[in-house]
């Protein structure tokens, strides 16, 4: 009758072991920074200015949105699910940012309230999508390109056929505005990333929801609430996306509904380039930034060196295919050696 539980033990056990495992060898993207190194060195041959400040600069700031929306879908990705929502709540967050700053449209001056408003309709819209996945047990997938069109939706409402210029000074300096040479939304970009890295190995969140990646059986056992941690994940995913909606207005000045077209490609495209592993249980915040930042490095290159947009194109999705397949392969012989 004792023989049950003690293999639950020794299953636990096993299974914490390799978590611990997982934890101490990746902590830092190795092959991702290989690759970014890679990159840096082909541009720096092909357009000596790829490494100027004035382009470093720019990286960034195409890099900064991307990275806060990879912050939070990594934490669904760990849990091994995907959150498709990215744009439409993106669309949602940023008219939501426009229309209640002080702008040409409306009577509203919100001011960066406005901003922590966007957050809140990005994380009421993860929420929906978490509530459906945990407790309704719908796929992923199919739950969060719902709310992508919901955010959508809520986008062209408030769009009403009229753009919202922004008029709020203080909120446009925050796209114009440099500190050490950066602008103050790539300062804000980091920020999230340092917050999201310490989620991730500091919180119970961030280690339960690298455990219920790797076994959600094993997760119950343990006594984690997995239910409640896959809602906090794709809750935190929305609020990252919230917020950065409301980045993407600061740079345009302008409500518009198709604030967040592209990101998610470049976006998951990231987080597999940097190793966090789709089937979840693998990689990590900082994995999936370097990620974000070896396509962002790698697309202005390619605009450096004058090659076409439909070749650039071609070559990002050829590179994801790529990452996509040796992480799989190398997924494959870790369990084959556990084995």
């Amino acid at each position: 009758m004792s023989a049950a539980p003690s293999v639950t033990t020794r299953t636990q056990g096993v299974q914490s072991s390799r978590l611990r495992g997982v934890l101490r060898s990746e902590r830092v993207p190795v092959p991702a920074l290989a690759v970014l190194a890679l990159i840096c060195l082909v541009m720096l041959a092909v357009n000596p200015s790829f490494l100027s400040l004035g382009n470093l600069s720019t990286l960034a700031i195409q890099a900064a949105v991307p990275a806060v929306l990879a912050v939070g879908l990594t934490f669904v990705v760990l849990m091994g699910g995907i959150d498709l929502s990215l744009e439409g709540v993106m669309g949602a967050a940023g008219m939501t940012t426009a229309v209640l700053l002080l702008n040409d449209r409306t009577g509203n001056n919100l001011g960066l309230w406005a901003v922590l408003a966007a957050m809140l309709v990005g994380a009421g819209l993860g929420a929906l999508s978490g509530l459906s996945v945990a407790f309704l047990r719908v796929p992923s997938f199919i739950v969060t390109i719902g709310t992508w069109q919901i955010g959508l939706g809520i986008a062209q409402l408030l769009f009403a056929g009229k753009p919202p210029r922004i008029q709020d000074a203080t909120f446009l300096s925050f796209a114009i505005d440099r500190v050490a040479g950066l602008p103050v939304l790539v300062w804000t970009a980091i920020v999230v990333v340092l917050i999201g890295m310490w989620i991730q190995r500091y919180s119970r969140f961030g280690r339960y929801a690298m455990v219920v990646g790797g076994g959600e059986d094993i997760a119950r056992l343990s006594g984690i609430p997995v239910r409640r941690i896959r809602v906090y994940g794709f809750v935190l995913s929305g609020l990252c996306a919230g917020l950065a909606g409301a980045m993407a207005t600061a740079r345009t000045g302008v409500g518009d509904v198709g604030i967040g077209t592209g990101q998610l490609f470049i976006t998951i495209a990231g987080v597999v380039i940097g190793g966090t592993v789709l089937t979840g249980g693998r990689g990590g915040v900082l994995h999936s930034v370097v990620g974000v930042i070896v396509m962002a490095a790698l697309a202005n290159g390619m605009v450096l060196a004058g090659v076409s947009s439909f070749i650039q194109q071609a070559v990002l999705g050829a590179i994801v295919v790529v990452a996509a397949v040796v992480t799989m392969w190398r997924l494959r012989a870790r369990l084959r050696v556990v084995k």
